[in-house]
């Protein structure tokens, strides 16, 4: 266990106004925002199901199943549905988007269109295996959107115009980085690498340098603690619990944002790597817009410190951290509901 405070965003109760027609979803690997036109975010939620392996029983979704994480009985599993951006399993995740959907203020009597926000790296029957769960969850039709498009809605990045516009989407389970220009995807780079490799590797490197075991739970506290992609002022040390490996006990140790750096290192070279990729592969006028405008970073794991500052001096290009890099995605969505019919030829390439 951390012992240093961290903070989550708090969950959005259930919806209670007026039920709308259509909903956007960002589904991603750590947390499922849903739009509702005309109302905004009406919830956000870690995407996590509590089940009751004897009974088949969901016991909690969300945020309380989060919080058992690591923490329940053997005949109780929370699970994250969702690896790498992809269904890891197609009932729960049905499921757990019909629970949430219903939390939203959806019922039988009202079955809406929807929005799913997609990794661009996911196959055609993961694509198929989205839509297929959203249907079958209570949506009337569901039609898919890449993340990168979404997010250069949700920055505010004028995707129509005959500029070039740079967004890079750090996520929980993938990293994407997309060129865009009138209305499409120019050049594009995605690795199933993201904030869950991080805490996977904070996770190695105290088993490994430590010998103590922690959960899953205390490598993200740890990230959000102490974590960095470059060295920052004011930098303090975390004292962690965890079990020792030879004995079995119970033990603490300290551990240096300088450690946690290092542990991480081969998840933000990766990071770089494929944003260095995609700007290889962009067309050179576009490459000058980019220059003079900037990256748009975006996602959870974006919010790792100085990643934005590490990513500019290794393109040598400005990087703009968005103002709400965990929405971002969710509302560049929520904006195409409103011009749901224009903008199928978006929707029908994602679901290609």
């Amino acid at each position: 266990m951390l012992t240093a405070s961290t903070t989550r965003s708090p969950p959005t109760g259930p919806y209670d106004g007026l039920v709308t027609r259509d909903l956007a979803i960002d589904l991603g690997t750590a947390n499922t925002l849903v739009f509702a036109r005309g109302r905004g975010i009406v919830l956000n939620q870690p995407t996590v199901i509590a089940l009751n392996t004897r009974t088949h029983e969901v016991l909690a979704v969300g945020d309380e199943a989060w919080q058992m994480i690591g923490r329940t009985p053997g005949y109780i599993v929370a699970v994250r549905p969702l690896r790498e951006g992809a269904i890891t399993d197609f009932d729960i995740t049905e499921r757990m988007i019909r629970l949430l959907l219903r939390r939203a203020g959806i019922n039988k009597l009202n079955r809406p269109r929807v929005l799913i926000c997609v990794p661009s790296a996911i196959t055609s029957v993961e694509r198929r295996a989205v839509k297929e769960a959203a249907r079958r969850a209570g949506a009337s039709a569901a039609h898919l959107i890449e993340q990168p498009m979404a997010a250069a809605m949700g920055a505010g990045l004028d995707i129509n115009e005959p500029v070039g516009s740079m967004v890079v989407d750090v996520g929980g389970g993938t990293t994407e980085t997309a060129v865009i220009s009138l209305g499409g995807v120019v050049a594009s780079r995605a690795i199933r690498c993201g904030g869950f490799d991080m805490d996977a590797a904070i996770q190695q490197y105290v088993r490994h340098e430590h010998g103590i075991a922690i959960g899953e739970r205390t490598g993200e506290e740890l990230k959000l603690a102490i974590g960095s992609a470059l060295p920052y002022a004011d930098e303090v040390k975390a004292e962690v619990r965890g079990r020792d490996i030879s004995s079995g006990y119970p033990k603490t140790i300290v551990l240096s944002p300088e450690e946690v750096r290092y542990a991480v290192r081969e998840q933000v070279e990766q990071i770089i790597d494929t944003v260095l990729g995609c700007l290889a592969e962009s067309p050179p006028e576009l490459a000058q817009d980019i220059i003079y405008e900037g990256i748009h970073l975006v996602g959870g794991g974006a919010m790792l410190r100085g990643l934005a500052n590490l990513l500019a001096d290794e393109t040598e290009v400005p990087v703009h951290l968005v103002a709400t890099p965990l929405e971002c995605v969710v509302l560049g969505a929520g904006s195409c509901l409103d011009s749901f019919d224009d903008l199928r030829p978006i929707f029908a390439a994602a679901e290609s």
